[in-house]
């Protein structure tokens, strides 16, 4: 018996060895070859790939039709499975992937139809590029094909990867579409549908859009909203719901970016500066992949090409970055992309005055280890209906939807010779519409947006959904309409999400929800307080993490505990004492600061929308608020009765239920003195597949679990699975001097050397080159079957 079992826990073992082998082995062979001499059919000329350390690949080409061809070879050796899944996410397609899990999702994506409608537009998307985005396409196929295992996810998944085709790039660039801009719109909707129900200075309250930390480029700051008098309303007296509050859920990050510049008169050496950080969904491996470009063309000032910068996976263009001469930045822009129409539908049988019969489209939904599904889709003139109430569709125009929304126009920015060149090539350039900063060889610095935006016919009032009755006809996109702030006086511009404009061009570029004003008011103050400006101070302005301003809110918490003498604020104010001023992950005053003031916030929201959601019940929507502060401050300083939430029959009754609401919540996890922000805002930065792999997933697919310091309100964005997809400053012409980071690393496989490569720069702010650094693998990639 003693034998036996021997033999089957030995047996046992060796089937373990196995299969530890095997999946070693196939791990193993889906990583790419970093050395040595490859074919690659289609190339002119032999190309050399090199890599640095970090991953950072450096591609020397003949022309830039073997450059792209080169790029799209190694994103697919690095990064295909990512690049699968934007293409699938942004069409709808993640059912063949993943089964049935995904159908509910897909459904909601094909209404975009955007696969459909990149097909239909492709050569306008093309723009004239098309050998070369054939070539990386082809190099997509090539560096997929020559790996010796499909890459590892698909062995996971037990899936074979589908080739990439020309269209799937443009349905790629629309994925950040669906990441910069809310395709439901669902801010416009959600006020509509309050607005009959609250008195009309209580609307207009709800729909402040600044405050005092307003910090445009053009015009000046709002200021805080001016209090309504207790003549005009009052709360007390109106309807009110029973039960539990609203759920609304305030917070202060929202996707965008940080990106700012200065000019020759503001640095140290009468250079310009450029300063760029995109605050994305964190993941493992990171969004973006570093690259550098070089190859002849005559077109390009001194007859060459040397970009450096980020490129998207999937995409055959530099995103941001440097080719020596100029250098441009992103932020999302917040301009207003959509409007809703309300049609209704024409009867079975008849007519009626005015009735729209939509368009039905039908899409098939391949299902992994199912049936396949019809899914259909309406649509009219004004664009897909989204939402019904019996016979009344609610139809969406959307920019993503009008055709010219995406174009390959920003592959001309390698051949920039200056700011006017850059800022003139970005009328032709159709991307989510962005802030675009750019700055040249000469010291010069200028704004603008990049990207469309709408035409809206004057007899058009977008700000809700329009009836019928609404002259309004379905409006076009431009993308050479943008107003723009070039050489500004002060030799230094920023955007943060914010608003940036005012009076006309506010009007022409419209609301889409701008971020609230402090971050960008944050960073323009770092800029105007510092003189002879290089690259390592406008780092510092990028991991500024001071809490400015939650410093008020801490001021206030401490106050009003002192005046009310209740139990929760109390100790919330004893456990916040000491102020560090700073996002910093030991600070305990931070995080009890932070969490009280958005309880506060969700129960002045809950007071001012009250009336709404007494009549609305479950068909009320909260909308997102995003400039509440400039309503909440004056509110919580000059405690109004009239507008107190009839929950609570003082204001010091308010702030002890929402401190005792945070003295619940952190007591549950330990001591109140001990709950640090950085037990808060730990790195939660993962491969999507992580929670797939049980108890290893985490372990080998997630970045570090760091804490880490900033916050939403300050240029360091940061939470646990958000913040900084990258970072750059770099002076064109100066590259060397530049400064980059980039979380998640390069590569998406775990075996590599590249997985994570970089991250804990990243985490601690250590300045590392824009540029790659010395050369670790070369690869010659030879013209060839």
């Amino acid at each position: 018996m003693k034998k036996w079992l021997k033999r089957i826990v030995l047996g046992v073992l060796a089937l373990i060895l196995l299969a530890i082998g095997t999946i070693w082995w196939l791990m193993r062979g889906s990583l790419p070859e970093l050395d040595g001499e490859l074919a690659l059919a289609g190339l002119s000329a032999p190309v050399t790939v090199q890599r640095d350390a970090n991953g950072t690949v450096t591609i020397d080409a003949a022309n830039e039709t073997d450059a792209l061809r080169a790029l799209g070879y190694v994103h697919a050796q690095e990064r295909y499975f990512e690049m699968d899944l934007m293409r699938r996410m942004s069409a709808g397609e993640l059912s063949e992937l993943f089964g049935a899990i995904a159908v509910d999702t897909d459904k909601r994506q094909r209404a975009h139809r955007i696969r459909a409608r990149v097909e239909a537009n492709l050569d306008g998307i093309l723009d004239g590029t098309r050998p070369q985005a054939q070539a990386y396409v082809d190099g997509v196929n090539a560096g997929l094909g020559a790996l010796d295992v499909r890459p590892w996810p698909y062995l996971l998944l037990r899936q074979q990867p589908r080739p990439w085709t020309l269209p799937d790039s443009a349905v790629t660039g629309y994925a950040m579409y669906f990441d910069l801009q809310d395709a439901s719109n669902h801010n416009e909707l959600a006020m509509w549908k309050m607005q009959p129900h609250l008195p009309p200075v209580l609307f207009a309250l709800l729909q402040t859009d600044g405050s005092r930390w307003d910090a445009p480029l053009m015009g000046g700051a709002r200021g805080d909203a001016a209090l309504p008098g207790a003549d005009q309303v009052n709360l007390r007296n109106l309807p009110a719901p029973t039960g539990d509050h609203g759920a609304f859920a305030p917070d202060d990050i929202v996707p965008g970016s940080n990106n700012f510049a200065v000019a020759s008169a503001a640095t140290k050496d009468g250079r310009a500066i450029v300063a760029d950080d995109m605050h994305l969904g964190l993941r493992a491996p990171g969004i973006w992949f570093r690259a550098r470009l070089r190859y002849p063309d005559p077109r390009a000032p001194g007859g060459k090409v040397d970009i450096t910068g980020f490129t998207l996976p999937g995409l055959p263009v530099v995103v941001v970055g440097s080719n020596t001469h100029v250098a441009w930045a992103f932020t999302n822009s917040y301009a207003d992309t959509a409007d809703w129409r309300i049609e209704t539908t024409c009867p079975a049988s008849g007519r009626i005055d005015g009735c729209v019969k939509p368009v039905v489209h039908r899409e098939t939904i391949r299902v992994a280890g199912g049936a396949p599904i019809t899914h259909e889709i309406e649509e009219t003139a004004w664009g897909p209906v989204l939402h019904r109430e019996g016979d009344r569709m609610f139809t969406l125009r959307w920019n993503g939807h009008v055709k010219g929304a995406l174009g390959y126009g920003l592959s001309r920015f390698p051949l920039a010779r200056d700011l006017d060149h850059a800022l003139s090539l970005a009328d032709a350039a159709a991307v989510p519409t962005q802030n675009l900063v750019v700055g040249d060889a000469k010291g010069r610095i200028g704004w603008r947006l990049i990207g469309p935006l709408a035409q809206r016919d004057a007899s058009c009032t977008g700000a809700q959904p329009m009836t019928s009755d609404v002259a309004c006809p379905p409006w076009s996109i431009a993308t050479d309409r943008s107003p723009s702030v070039v050489d500004p006086a002060n030799a230094r511009l920023w955007t943060a999400n914010n608003r940036t404009t005012d009076g006309d061009a506010l009007a022409t570029v419209g609301n889409g929800g701008y971020a609230l004003g402090a971050r960008a008011r944050q960073i323009r103050d770092g800029l105007l307080t510092r003189e002879k400006i290089t690259e390592r101070d406008l780092l510092a302005v990028q991991l500024d993490d001071r809490a400015l301003f939650l410093a008020p809110w801490w001021t206030l918490l401490r106050d009003t505990a002192a005046s009310a003498k209740t139990p929760s604020l109390a100790k919330l104010a004893d456990a916040s004492k000491r102020w560090e001023g700073r996002a910093s992950v030991d600070s305990v005053s931070y995080r009890i600061v932070r969490e009280w003031r958005l309880a506060v916030l969700a129960r002045i929201a809950d007071g001012l929308t009250a009336p709404a959601r007494a009549k609305l019940g479950k068909d009320f929507d909260m909308p997102a608020f995003t400039q509440l502060e400039g309503v909440a401050w004056p509110m919580v300083t000059q405690r109004p009765m009239h507008l107190l939430s009839r929950r609570f029959e003082s204001w010091d009754e308010l702030f002890e239920d929402a401190a005792k609401e945070v003295f619940d919540d952190l007591e549950q996890i330990g001591p109140l003195h001990q709950r640090t922000w950085g037990e808060r805002n730990t790195m939660a930065i993962c491969h999507p597949l992580a929670r797939a792999i049980p108890v290893l997933g985490k372990r080998m697919l997630c970045m570090p679990a760091d804490q880490v310091p900033g916050d939403g309100s300050m240029p360091r964005v940061v939470g646990p699975a958000f913040g900084a997809s990258e970072r750059m400053v770099v002076s064109p012409g100066r590259e060397a001097e530049g400064i980059t980071h980039m979380p998640g690393g390069q590569s998406g496989h775990p075996l590599s050397p590249f997985w994570g490569a970089g991250h804990d720069d990243w985490v601690k702010g250590r300045p590392t080159p824009f540029l790659p650094g010395e050369t670790r693998y070369t690869m010659t990639l030879k013209p060839g079957k």
